[in-house]
């Protein structure tokens, strides 16, 4: 049976320092240490109160220096690129953007939406995302590249705090996403880079590939070695054909992470 999927409007504070996570009680807000203009800034979506926040990661050997997204990408920000909601409320029903048709499903499983990560996602999908955030901002966007996303997860590993305070895993998930930056930062100041949600990189061969396991892994599975490639089960209950581009019926374990160059 096809299931509504009713997304909640997003809602992101402004300001450098804090964003707001609406949605279902027990989301909190989130508060952020400044840092300086050099090593982070934020990103304000034109005509909606979206933002995000980016973290530069120095580079070493082959991996330049870039920026990589503090969190997850979240519904927040994902469903004004899905829905139109950074269109003018009298313009026209159709633009010249190729948005996201209507899921098989709810890509959100019920969990939670406003301030959850994306998941569901396909990577055809992601990569229209990415072109559809750098035309509207003017900055280059992308998935990271494999390389990068290893890079930045060496970077935040911290011998003082484990794997288990910054991650949600098979352990402590229940079996669900969570609020993005609901558990400690990492070394770097990022949320989520392992556990959560899995996240789509751009690897050298082309292949469909996510990073850091997801809730649904164990601890064990989780962190800077964790790869998974996308086979046949993660579209499985897709009835369309051919099935879509822009979602995954059974994969709500994927989500992504934005990227941009120095």
């Amino acid at each position: 049976m096809r299931s509504a999927w009713t997304p909640f409007v997003p809602c992101v504070a402004a300001g450098a320092a804090a964003v707001l996570l609406c949605g279902p009680p027990g989301v909190r807000a989130a508060t952020q240490a400044a840092a300086s203009p050099s090593t982070t800034y934020r990103e304000s979506i034109a005509g909606t109160l979206v933002g995000f926040d980016m973290v530069l990661v120095p580079g070493e050997g082959s991996v330049a220096p870039f920026y990589i997204g503090r969190t997850e990408v979240t519904w927040d920000l994902y469903d004004v690129f899905a829905l139109g909601l950074d269109k003018p409320a009298d313009a026209e029903s159709a633009d010249a953007i190729a948005r996201p048709s209507r899921p098989y499903g709810a890509p959100d499983y019920g969990w939670g939406h406003a301030g959850y990560p994306a998941i569901s996602i396909a990577r055809e999908a992601a990569d229209a995302f990415t072109a559809w955030l750098s035309a509207k901002t003017g900055k280059e966007y992308r998935l990271p590249a494999d390389a990068e996303w290893e890079h930045a997860a060496a970077l935040a590993s911290r011998p003082t705090v484990s794997l288990d305070q910054i991650a949600w895993h098979r352990g402590n998930a229940s079996g669900r996403t969570h609020p993005v930056s609901s558990r400690a930062p990492d070394a770097l100041g990022l949320y989520d880079l392992f556990g959560n949600a899995a996240e789509w990189v751009a690897a050298p061969d082309g292949a469909r590939v996510a990073r850091g396991g997801s809730f649904r892994d164990p601890l064990t599975g989780i962190g800077r070695a964790a790869r998974t490639i996308q086979d046949d089960s993660w579209n499985e209950r897709d009835p369309q054909l051919p099935k879509s581009r822009w979602w995954l019926s059974d994969a709500p374990f994927v989500g992504l992470r934005l990227a941009k160059d120095k």
